[in-house]
Formats: structure tokens, C-alpha cells, sequence
């Protein structure tokens, strides 16, 4: 099974512009997550996707792998088809799966990119999977930069919402705290089928693009995973995660 990872980035994010080039520990995000991710021995290539010539400069000079892309793209998961077929182009043969790892997860580790890839070798019936992690404070519970799930009792997604699920209505609070972690492994044909479907209501109203597989009767398995990882929307985010890598090992093996 030939698998690759694809880092999509842009500069023009609407909650924090330019974040891909903001400095964590002197290095910046993109290069966090592209350091990390390609530290997995499970992949065979990683490659950034970007339209930004700032990012591609950056990727370059740093040894890494870029792939320019059109700037017209609105989904992250277009940027990395497209992306995944010009790596095919450059390999001169089909990939089996492209993990796509957004470029606000700078504190991905490879063990996380390895649990990712584990349900491909079993099931056959499974398209695209999703890692996910449990929350711990109400006050990420509640935010609405964080993509919530809950899931079914063989952990496949029910339902992602940016808003606390399940409810806490009736005071009940000892229900599951499940995030999306935007480690996303598809099929390579699921990817380019996936990105031919029509945007449903609810992927908009949610805006979280994995309500387009639930929402035409596709599923999306979810993997635990133990490792505290936070991602960056905002400055503030930054901070956090900036504070939380101070003590992060993996990080003296590339800075």
C-alpha cells in the first residue's frame, strides 16, 4: 500500500491571514507539520499544497516537497486532489492513499499519522478515516474553532458540529467530549469522488467537510487518539500551542 501525505496551506486564512509562516519556537507552522509528518516511515512521500509562493519559498529552502496549486480552491480536500495528482505525475504511478493533514496541526506526530493509516489494512469497506481525541475543559468544549463528533458504538461518525455535542440541556455531564483531529486519510479514488459531489446543507451550515460524506450515506471512521494535539485558528491558539511544545520532544529532532 503506497501512502502519501499532502499538507494544504494557504496564506489567506479569514480568522488568522498568513498563519502557515507564523513562528513556533522560531520555526514556522507549516514547517512544524511538514517536519512531522514526514518523519512517519509509513509514507512514502510528503508533500506541501499551496498557492502562496511565500509558503512553496519557505518548503523549499527547508529540503521539503511542495506542489503549487490553483489559488481558486475552497476546500482543503480540492487543494489536495489536485495536489495528489500531480505527486502521481512526478512518481509515475497511482498512490493507494493520500493522508491529508492540515497545515494549522503543527503538533502532529508520525505515531498519529501510523494510527491513521491502521483501519486501510483490514477493512476493505473503509474510504476515509478521521482521527479524533477527547477534549479536557469545557472551555474547548465550547469553543467553536474546535469540530466536535460523536459517534456510533464501533466509532463511526454520527454526526460533526462546531457546536457542544452532545447536548448539555438536561445538566448531564458526563457524556463524551470527542474533537476532530484534522489527520484525514482517504482512498485515492474516494478523494476524487468525494470532491465531485455537490457541497450538502449541512457541510455549509457546520462548515466541517466531512458532513458531505455522512450526508450521502458514506461513512467516516473515527480513531482515538491519546496524544494531546491542539490546532491553530486563531493567535490566540497560537499561544497555546507555542506554550504546550515547550516540553514537546519530537521537536528537538528538527529544530
Amino acid at each position: 500500500m503506497k501512502s502519501i501525505a499532502i499538507i494544504p496551506a494557504r496564506m489567506g486564512s479569514s480568522r488568522f491571514p498568513g498563519k502557515p509562516l507564523a513562528k513556533i519556537s522560531g520555526i514556522p507552522m507549516i514547517g512544524h507539520c511538514y517536519f512531522r509528518t514526514q518523519m512517519c516511515d509509513e509514507l512514502y512521500k510528503t508533500y506541501v499544497a499551496t498557492c502562496d509562493q511565500e509558503i512553496a519559498d519557505y518548503v523549499t529552502s527547508i529540503g521539503g516537497n511542495v506542489i503549487m496549486t490553483s489559488d481558486k480552491h475552497e476546500r482543503a480536500s480540492d487543494r489536495t486532489a489536485e495536489a495528489m495528482l500531480k505527486a502521481e505525475e512526478e512518481i509515475g504511478e497511482k498512490v493507494d492513499i493520500v493522508v491529508m493533514v492540515q497545515g494549522d496541526e503543527p503538533m502532529v506526530t508520525p505515531g498519529m499519522i501510523s494510527q491513521s493509516l491502521q483501519p486501510f489494512s483490514g477493512e476493505e469497506d473503509i474510504n476515509v478515516v478521521n482521527l479524533m481525541a477527547t477534549m479536557k475543559t469545557v472551555e474547548e468544549f465550547e469553543d467553536p474553532n474546535e469540530v466536535k463528533v460523536v459517534v456510533d458504538r464501533n466509532n463511526n461518525a454520527l454526526y460533526f458540529s462546531r457546536e457542544p455535542i452532545p447536548s448539555r440541556r438536561k445538566g448531564v455531564t458526563s457524556g463524551p467530549m470527542l474533537k476532530q483531529v484534522c489527520i484525514i486519510p482517504f482512498k485515492r479514488d474516494y478523494l476524487l469522488h468525494f470532491n465531485e459531489l455537490a457541497e450538502t446543507e449541512l457541510e455549509i451550515v457546520e462548515s466541517v467537510d466531512m458532513m458531505r460524506c455522512l450526508e450521502n450515506g458514506e461513512g467516516v471512521k473515527m480513531i482515538m487518539t491519546d496524544v494531546d494535539s491542539f490546532s491553530v485558528d486563531t493567535p490566540e491558539d497560537l499561544a497555546n500551542v507555542q506554550k504546550h511544545m515547550l516540553s514537546d520532544s519530537l521537536m528537538a529532532e528538527y529544530s
